[in-house]
């Protein structure tokens, strides 16, 4: 593969920095993702030593990296923002994988996985990726821009599905913080619905809020940048979605080998089995907390929000329906209901986010704030 400069006519469009010194590099994003399968088959089904599970784990970080890296590619050749949709279903798919996996195995703590998992996933998108993306972001460039209107939808899409899902179930009639059966079932009805309006809205009808703010200045950059820039060509667009796939493969199958370690040094350590599901969301955000990074760093924090909403959105809005499918074959209950702490966690970020992304416009300030409440969110998991 070669290196990508962003595409100057498709603002928004995260850059693909493929390493171009030697024949080597050059390869590694096509040979890591058939590596990761090679680990995968030869692990499969067997007791695993410690050495083998770090060697898993370092199979694992290899083909994330380069599942953000085929998703950087497919990006960049359909421009944003069908980029971030790709790289956050792609990452959803990991998550829904990956509970299921744990819930079918029936460990400590299994029935309220999914709560924990998509919760985890909210907090470390609107809280992490948001708060580093414009720490990174103001200091390098001071005060970032963005599209209020389009952060602003997303974000109202992302607080009604965690209130439906979340939320709603701990105030139900039900016993327990579950939903009964009908109630489940218009729920993940609900979610789809909500998920589908804002990616129709997002890639058809209003794209155009979806997209960075670009200064005066930037303009005049781009006509240079325009001789440098080069837009994969459909035959690299195909093979770095067929590499993605396989990423995606190996990456739930090599988490899925190190899910028993994830739960056992969870326990070890003492912390509550529901870190489980942070782990998890950590796991599986990876690819977007890289994406969104390399965007803040070229001053397209709109991108980083893109990934960072559609991610906390894609977690809920797909996986919550997923698991109400599959609640239906497996044994014991779906919890979905937040805890009171967790709730007043949701709450404060909901209300930081409104004034963070209302503006259009952020300091570091605001980035450190959100860190500051992610700490809280990490800390609060431990030591609940």
């Amino acid at each position: 593969m070669t290196s990508q400069s962003p595409d100057p006519e498709t603002p928004g469009t995260p850059s693909i920095e493929t390493p171009s010194g030697g024949r080597l590099q050059r390869w590694l994003p096509i040979v890591v993702p058939v590596l990761g399968i090679v680990v995968l088959v030869a692990g499969w089904g067997r007791d695993l030593n410690g050495v083998v599970v770090a060697l898993v784990a370092v199979a694992l970080a290899a083909v994330v990296l380069a599942a953000v890296h085929h998703a950087e590619v497919l990006a960049h050749a359909v421009g944003e923002p069908f980029g971030s949709l790709i790289l956050a279903v792609s990452v959803t798919v990991i998550e829904v994988s990956l509970i299921i996996t744990l819930v079918t195995a029936g460990g400590e703590g299994s029935e309220t996985l999914a709560r924990d998992t998509v919760f985890a996933a909210i907090m470390i998108t609107l809280n992490g990726i948001v708060g580093i993306a414009l720490l990174l972001g103001a200091f390098k460039h001071g005060p970032v821009k963005f599209n209020a209107e389009g952060t602003g939808g997303a974000l109202a899409t992302v607080v009604a599905l965690a209130t439906l899902c979340l939320v709603l179930p701990t105030f139900t009639s039900s016993q327990g913080p579950v939903f009964s059966s009908p109630q489940l079932i218009f729920v993940a009805l609900a979610s789809v619905v909500l998920y589908g309006m804002f990616v129709a809205a997002q890639t058809v009808g209003y794209r155009e809020m979806f997209v960075p703010v670009v200064t005066e200045g930037e303009r005049g950059r781009t006509a240079d940048a325009r001789e440098h820039a080069s837009t994969p060509s459909r035959r690299e667009a195909l093979v770095s979605l067929v590499l993605l796939l396989v990423s995606l493969v190996a990456v739930v199958g090599l988490a899925k080998l190190e899910s028993p370690s994830i739960e056992a040094g969870v326990a070890a350590v003492g912390f509550p089995p529901s870190f489980v599901g942070v782990v998890i969301a950590l796991l599986v955000l990876l690819p977007e907390g890289i994406a969104a990074v390399r965007a803040a760093r070229q001053n397209k924090v709109q991108t980083s929000f893109n990934l960072a909403l559609g991610s906390a959105m894609a977690s809920i809005g797909l996986t919550i329906p997923a698991m109400a499918v599959a609640s239906f074959f497996i044994a014991g209950p779906l919890a979905l209901g937040l805890g009171s702490t967790q709730i007043v966690l949701l709450v404060l970020t909901v209300l930081v986010s409104i004034l963070t992304l209302v503006p259009g416009r952020a300091t570091r300030l605001q980035g450190g704030v959100h860190l500051v409440i992610f700490a809280a969110f990490i800390f609060l998991s431990i030591s609940p």
